[in-house]
């Protein structure tokens, strides 16, 4: 489907590659510097990511997902060259914690699929990574730094992508603008304040989220972080608390 994809663009080699026919609203980003091209998330792997991408840049590609699920490593089969975190590594080798009918439901959720889609030949990327993320590794792209936030919370190794000379911060699951997830047995609601509080001490100029609303500014960093500040306080920062609303996005615990 030729127009399964959006493309914006938010400088001169920093783009965004999205998924609006899918109720998610899948938000890719491809970072493209002298020697290589970094391409954040690979999308719900419906339609074939790579065509877009090669249109986009000359320079190798690497792809990292902010988290191993499955609608952001969609597209991995297309980039051999892909790093991981240590964290997700046995969900890349057959240990995610859903079957894989549970995760084909979730692609033709509330979605226009393209004509002729057969959900039935979806395949969960398994693989092993070129390169094994931590914290505070630096991805350099050729006159282009990119540095991993390990921002667990939403899932175990999650990251989040930092790069400081523009100020982008790239948050993955973590900040967006809808209802946050924070209640399947993987996620942790107090790793995900800590990882909050390290993301809004950062000189974030703008924040670019996986899903939804792009029009999302770094004031929402400090108002999220208080939002589980006061969650905590209260003695509800925990599985099974409930949905909390806060106006432009909300928490499931």
């Amino acid at each position: 489907m030729d127009n399964w994809f959006s493309i914006d663009q938010i400088d001169k080699d920093t783009f965004i590659i999205s998924e609006y026919r899918h109720w998610e609203e899948t938000h890719c980003y491809l970072l493209n510097g002298l020697e290589h091209s970094l391409l954040i998330d690979t999308g719900l792997g419906i339609c074939n990511i790579y065509n877009k991408v090669i249109g986009l840049t000359d320079k190798p590609v690497i792809a990292v997902a902010t988290h191993i699920h499955w609608d952001h490593i969609g597209g991995h089969r297309f980039f051999p060259n892909f790093y991981a975190h240590k964290a997700e590594l046995n969900w890349l080798a057959g240990e995610f914690p859903l079957t894989i009918e549970q995760i084909k439901g979730m692609v033709v959720d509330r979605c226009e699929l393209p004509e002729g889609y057969d959900v039935d030949k979806y395949e969960f990327f398994q693989g092993r990574p070129t390169r094994v993320l931590k914290d505070n590794d630096m991805i350099n792209l050729g006159g282009r730094f990119v540095q991993v936030v390990h921002t667990p919370g939403h899932s175990p190794g999650h990251m989040c992508f930092w790069e400081r000379e523009r100020g982008y911060l790239f948050t993955g699951d973590l900040v967006y603008k809808d209802t946050l997830f924070a209640y399947f047995p993987s996620t942790d609601p107090k790793a995900y304040l800590n990882s909050l509080e390290r993301v809004s001490a950062l000189p974030v100029k703008q924040v670019f989220p996986a899903h939804h609303a792009l029009n999302i500014q770094p004031e929402i960093l400090g108002r999220m972080r208080a939002a589980f500040r006061q969650l905590q306080d209260e003695g509800k920062l925990h599985h099974g608390s409930g949905t909390f609303d806060y106006g432009d996005w909300a928490v499931w615990l």
